[in-house]
């Protein structure tokens, strides 16, 4: 048996649960905002979650959670940031190993219909007073996706291709909480991440508008 310098074995150290929490992202056809999944807990709404089973992988147990949770098949969020305040779960000593996945609303919207009871979606801004610290993995996982959407068009994809610029400057405004430039700026500063396709998009305002694709 393994011991330390100490003469102590691993089953002598006090050891915390390890659990995942995953901020579910999306932009929704109307609210014109950054959302996040919230699943219905006891007495609060709170981020999709699990405690880590023995030999389970993180990766794993987040599946498993969206899965269980909500519906959710086929994801792989990205790990954001491990919170390990030890009062931060009152059942007890609790590591949580906060995750972050952005889904296309297209994709999401038959998820919530089968689960409307259980299951809702609210703007990042308005996600307040949830489960332990949820709150605080909601603003770290908008900030990540606001980071990588302030460097390229829709990382995240979740404008379906092909699109406009005008699509496209609607999700970045979602995202980002509104835009400080102009649609000429924007399309400036986004053109060379993007590659035009044959066609138009008939039925906007104006002409008949160039579709893109990222690149």
């Amino acid at each position: 048996m393994y011991r330390d310098s100490s003469g102590k074995a691993l089953s002598d150290y006090e050891q915390p649960s390890v659990a995942v929490d995953t901020a579910v992202l999306t932009v929704g056809p109307t609210s014109g905002a950054l959302e996040v999944v919230l699943v219905r807990g006891e007495g609060a709404w709170a981020l999709p979650g699990t405690f880590v089973h023995a030999r389970e992988r993180l990766a794993e147990a987040v599946q498993r959670s969206l899965v269980d949770k909500v519906g959710l098949r086929g994801r792989s969020p990205a790990q954001l940031q491990v919170l390990d305040a030890p009062e931060r779960d009152d059942r007890g000593w609790v590591l949580s190993v906060a995750h972050v996945d952005v889904v296309p609303w297209a994709e999401l919207a038959p998820v919530l219909e089968r689960r409307p009871d259980d299951v809702a979606v609210r703007p990042c801004a308005e996600a307040r007073g949830l489960a332990f610290d949820h709150d605080a993995i909601v603003e770290l996982a908008a900030e990540h996706v606001r980071a990588g959407y302030r460097d390229r068009p829709d990382p995240a994809g979740l404008v379906a291709e092909p699109f406009t610029l005008r699509e496209l400057r609607v999700v970045h405004a979602a995202v980002l909480g509104g835009l400080p430039h102009s649609a000429d700026t924007f399309r400036r500063s986004v053109l060379p991440f993007l590659v035009e396709v044959p066609g138009v998009r008939e039925g906007t305002v104006g002409k008949p508008a160039q579709l893109y694709r990222r690149s």
